[in-house]
């Protein structure tokens, strides 16, 4: 079967940006992404990952976060373990 179809949609373009700076460490463009994603729709009959409402605990921990709140920037994992106090 050729590829003919053609999709178009309109994205973010510093999130395709950065989309496509990973796919191209993947080795995949966004052809073959976008393809790998519809085979898996196809293959389980739903979307290939869980989609779920975040919780009031959640949405707190993502403002925080985008605020720069809690996040600890570690060089290693043993300055992360000491930082988590393990």
């Amino acid at each position: 079967m050729t590829n003919s179809a053609i999709i178009r949609a309109r994205i973010n373009p510093k999130l395709k940006a950065e989309a496509e700076v990973i796919l191209d460490k993947l080795g995949l463009s966004i052809t073959e992404a976008i393809t790998l994603f519809f085979q898996q729709v196809k293959l389980t009959r739903s979307l290939p990952f869980e989609i779920r409402i975040p919780n009031k605990a959640t949405l707190r921990t993502f403002q925080e976060t985008d605020k720069g709140k809690g996040i600890v920037w570690c060089e290693n994992e043993a300055e992360l373990f000491k930082a988590l106090g393990i």
